[in-house]
C-alpha cells in the first residue's frame, strides 16, 4: 500500500537530483541553476566571499570592459552598450547598487561623448537609451528584491514548519544514537508527508517513523497531528499498545475534522512503525507496524528483516474484515547491543531503476557491512541507503524518502 506520493528538496528538483557541474563550469552552472529557480539564497552565497557580497564586481567589470573597448577600437557606438550594465546589476545587486550603476553608465556615456568622442554627433539617442535602460533596471531591481524578500519570508515559515514536524533531535536523545535522511520529492517543498521522532519518557524511549498518504500541506498537517499525539502519549503511557491506540484515534479524529470542513483530503491514512526501547530489555525492542515497511536490524553479522506481522495503516482499522477496529499488537523483537534498527519509507523500497526493478537496500547494506563493520553505525547506514537509493533510480526520486537509523548508545547498552 502506497503512502505519500508527491514531492525532494535537498538537491532534488522535480524528482531529479541535480548533479554537480564539474571543472571550470561548476560556478557558472550553479549560477544558472540558482537563477532558474529564483533561489536568492544560493545566488547570494555564490556571489559572496567570507560573508561579503561581491555581486557589484560583475557589472563593474562589464562597465570597464565596454569603456576599454570603446577607447581601443575607436568605435563610438560601443559606448551605448553601457545600457547593459544596470540591467546586469538589476539581476544580482540591490536597488541602491543598481541605481549607482545606472548613474555610472550615464556618466561614462556623457564623458565618452564629450571628451574622447570620435564623431561630431552628440549621441543624444544613445544617451536617452542608456538613461531609459537605467531607470527600467532600477524599477526591475525593486520588483526583484521585493519578491526575494517575500520568498525568504515564506522559506522561513517553511523551515519553522519543518522544525515543528521534523524537530531537531539532540545527540544521544533518550539514550539512543540516531541519524536520519529526509528527501522531499517536491521541487519547492521543505517538508512533506514523511515523519519521524524520538520521545524518551519514564517507561523507556519510543520511536515513530511514518508516511502520510497524499502530498501537500494536508499531508504535513496530518503528520504534525500524529507527531503531537505521539510526543504526549509516548511519554505518559506505560503500554506501547496504548500509544498505538492513541495514534489510531488521533488519525480518525483528524480525518473526521478535515471531512467536516469539506476538504477533499478527508480520507487520508498513514503507514507507520512504532518502536519501544525499554530499559529492562537491553537486547530486545517492542514494535507495532501499521502497514509500513518492516524494520531491519543491521550489525556486524549482516542485515536481517525483523519478523513483524503488520496491520492496516493508521486510520483504517475499521476496514479489517477479520477484527474490525482491532489494532496490530506489539511484537517483541531481538535486537543485539551492536545492531542498528533501520526504518525506511517506500521512497526507498519503491525506487526503480530505468528497467523498472525495485531497489533492495539489504543487498548494498550486506556488502558494506561485510567490508567494514562500522557501516552499521547510524550515520554511515543512512548515508549508505540514501546513496544507494539515488544511484539505483538515477536520481529520479518519485516519492518522499526517509531513512532513519537508531541504536542503543554503548553506555546505555552496557548499563
Amino acid at each position: 500500500m502506497r503512502a505519500g506520493r508527491g514531492r525532494v528538496s535537498l538537491g532534488v528538483v522535480r524528482g531529479r537530483v541535480r548533479r554537480p557541474v564539474r571543472g571550470r563550469w561548476r560556478l557558472l552552472g550553479r549560477l544558472v541553476h540558482a537563477a532558474g529557480r529564483g533561489d536568492a539564497v544560493s545566488r547570494h552565497e555564490l556571489l559572496s566571499i567570507r560573508g561579503h557580497s561581491v555581486a557589484w564586481m560583475v557589472p563593474l567589470v562589464l562597465l570597464f570592459g565596454i569603456t576599454a573597448g570603446d577607447i581601443t577600437t575607436g568605435a563610438f557606438e560601443i559606448i551605448s552598450w553601457t545600457v547593459l550594465v544596470p540591467g546586469v546589476a538589476a539581476s544580482i545587486c540591490g536597488v541602491r547598487g543598481t541605481a549607482v550603476f545606472a548613474a555610472l553608465s550615464i556618466l561614462v556615456y556623457v564623458f565618452a561623448d564629450t571628451v574622447w568622442q570620435h564623431r561630431d554627433e552628440t549621441g543624444l539617442p544613445g544617451l536617452v537609451l542608456v538613461s531609459l535602460g537605467g531607470t527600467i533596471a532600477v524599477l526591475a531591481a525593486g520588483v526583484r528584491v521585493g519578491g526575494e524578500r517575500r520568498m525568504l519570508h515564506m522559506r522561513d515559515i517553511a523551515d519553522t514548519t519543518r522544525r515543528t514536524v521534523l524537530r531537531p533531535l539532540p545527540v544521544g536523545f533518550g539514550g539512543l544514537d540516531h541519524a536520519a535522511v529526509y528527501l522531499s520529492a517536491d521541487t519547492e517543498a521543505r517538508v512533506g508527508g514523511d515523519f519521524y521522532d524520538i520521545q524518551p519518557g519514564p517507561y523507556g524511549t519510543r520511536v515513530l517513523v511514518g508516511d502520510v498518504q497524499g502530498k501537500g500541506l494536508g499531508a504535513v498537517e496530518t503528520a504534525a497531528a500524529l507527531l503531537g499525539t505521539f510526543r504526549e502519549a509516548a511519554y505518559h503511557e506505560p503500554d506501547l499498545a496504548t500509544v498505538a491506540e492513541r495514534l489510531e484515534i488521533r488519525m480518525v479524529r483528524h480525518r473526521a475534522h478535515t471531512a467536516g470542513l469539506g476538504r477533499p483530503d478527508g480520507d487520508r491514512f498513514a503507514t507507520a512503525v512504532l518502536v519501544g526501547f525499554s530499559p529492562g530489555l537491553p537486547d530486545a525492542v517492542d514494535a507495532v507496524v501499521f502497514g509500513h515497511e518492516p524494520p531491519m536490524a543491521v550489525g556486524p553479522g549482516g542485515v536481517r528483516a525483523l519478523p513483524v506481522v503488520g496491520g492496516l495503516p493508521l486510520g483504517m482499522a475499521e476496514l479489517d474484515s477479520g477484527r474490525p477496529g482491532a489494532l496490530p499488537p506489539p511484537h517483541r523483537l531481538h535486537l543485539a547491543a551492536d545492531e542498528t534498527l533501520l526504518l525506511v519509507t517506500d521512497g526507498v523500497t519503491e525506487a526503480r531503476d530505468p528497467d523498472g526493478a525495485f531497489y533492495r537496500p539489504a543487498d548494498d547494506i550486506a556488502r558494506a557491512v561485510a567490508a567494514d563493520a562500522r557501516s552499521a553505525l547510524p550515520t554511515r547506514l543512512v548515508a549508505l541507503v540514501r546513496d544507494g537509493t539515488l544511484r539505483h533510480c538515477r536520481g529520479r526520486v518519485a516519492d518522499d524518502t526517509t531513512v532513519f537509523a537508531v541504536r542503543r548508545r554503548e553506555e546505555s547498552a552496557g548499563g
